[in-house]
């Protein structure tokens, strides 16, 4: 049996409280979260360090190095808390072990380098992605093919802009340069131009709206889809195939992409109408 440690900011979250299950009934009990390891307690009012990991069976450990140490892999959580991954991971990059870094991956793409430089000079296998890249709507769709989409879903900008930026460059390609904010404040809403007129408009509304795209293809042709597909299923069996064979299907060069160009969104949602290089 393969043993996770989960390294988090604080523990009661969406996340934490359900990747342990997932991942054991995904893998046939073969994967199993067997440490934990929490910066502060949870600050919103949930459940303190040792409650959770009493709640969910889970052993708690007080520094990350004996959390690497005992773990066979290791998940570095704080998904509401990107700003924290480069510390959280700075030890887990450094052992060799596979780890899985929560979304979004870092805030901006200067630390997305930085991480990622750490597990290379370790030859830490590592990956990063949002759950909607595995969405069946979307992985079906030769992205070469693709010559414009529209995007919508819940949502604000930082916290979920990588769930639509993620897809969009997943389907067509890392080379996003430039982004121009045409929302408001309360509405959220930019294009993403790549260098050969390809677009990518991407908008966030309430939280009852799906997420969905129209994608337009270079024959003329459109399919429009909304979202029903159980992506974070499709994640997690992602995920433990990864802890099982080391193999990394979610490409750095993509991740960084992801994190510059949610990055420009946010510069140009300041200065709304402007391009904003990426």
């Amino acid at each position: 049996m393969m043993k996770l440690g989960l390294v988090d900011y604080f523990l009661d979250e969406f996340h934490a409280n359900n990747y342990p299950k997932w991942i054991d009934e995904a893998s046939g009990g073969e994967i199993q979260a067997g440490y934990a390891f929490a910066e502060i307690d949870s600050p919103k009012g949930g459940l303190s360090t040792d409650e959770w990991c009493k709640e969910h069976n889970i052993q708690r450990v007080d520094t990350i190095e004996e959390l690497v140490d005992k773990s066979d892999g290791i998940i570095v959580l704080s998904p509401d808390n990107p700003e924290r991954h480069e510390d959280l991971c700075r030890i887990p990059l450094q052992s060799g072990k596979r780890v899985y870094v929560d979304k979004t991956f870092a805030e901006t793409k200067a630390s997305a380098l930085r991480i990622f430089a750490v597990a290379e000079a370790h030859n830490t296998p590592c990956y990063s992605s949002s759950a909607l890249r595995f969405a069946d709507e979307y992985c079906d769709i030769d992205g070469g093919l693709v010559a414009n989409i529209v995007s919508r879903g819940p949502g604000t900008l930082s916290q979920y802009g990588v769930h639509q930026i993620e897809p969009v460059i997943a389907l067509m390609g890392p080379g996003v340069q430039r982004v121009l904010y045409t929302g408001t404040a309360e509405w959220p809403a930019y294009i993403c131009e790549y260098a050969d007129g390809k677009r990518a408009a991407i908008s966030h509304h309430g939280w009852e709206c799906p997420f969905g795209m129209a994608i337009d293809f270079i024959d003329g042709s459109t399919i429009v889809s909304t979202v029903e597909s159980d992506f974070f299923r499709n994640f997690i069996a992602d995920m433990v195939d990864f802890f099982r064979t080391g193999d990394v299907k979610v490409p750095h060069e993509e991740t960084v992409a992801v994190i510059a160009a949610i990055e420009a969104a946010v510069k140009a949602s300041e200065t709304p109408g402007t391009w904003v290089p990426v």
